[in-house]
C-alpha cells in the first residue's frame, strides 16, 4: 500500500512539474496575440460543449416525458417483445374494414379539396 501511495505521489508531482514547465514553454514560444486566440478558441469550445450538454439533458428529459405520456408505466422491452402479436391482433380486428369506402361522400358535398 505504501509503495502504491509513493508512486501515486510521484505521478502527481511529475504531472504538476510538466504542466508548469509546459505553460512556461508555451508562454515563451507562442506570441501573445496567438495565445489570446487560442484562449478564445478554448473558451468558445467550452461554451459549445456546455450548450451541447444542456441540449442533450433537455432532449433526454423531454424523451422521458413523452415516453411516460405515451406508454405510461409499462415496460418498453415488454412492449417491443409483444409488438408483433399486438399488430396481428389489430390486423385481424380491423380486417373486415377492407370493403369499406376510403372517402367520405359528405366531403364532396361540403367542397373540401383534400
Amino acid at each position: 500500500m505504501t509503495r502504491r501511495l509513493f508512486w501515486v505521489a510521484v505521478g502527481v508531482g511529475l504531472t504538476v512539474v510538466v504542466i508548469h514547465k509546459g505553460r512556461q514553454w508555451y508562454a515563451q514560444v507562442v506570441p501573445e496575440p496567438a495565445a489570446g486566440a487560442v484562449d478564445t478558441a478554448i473558451s468558445v469550445s467550452r461554451g459549445v460543449r456546455g450548450a451541447l450538454e444542456q441540449f442533450r439533458a433537455g432532449r433526454d428529459e423531454k424523451e422521458a416525458e413523452l415516453m411516460a405520456a405515451l406508454i405510461g408505466d409499462r415496460d418498453v422491452d415488454e412492449l417491443k417483445a409483444t409488438a408483433r402479436q399486438r399488430k396481428q391482433r389489430l390486423a385481424r380486428q380491423f380486417a373486415d374494414w377492407s370493403d369499406q369506402p376510403t372517402e367520405d361522400p359528405e366531403d364532396d358535398a361540403a367542397g373540401y379539396s383534400f
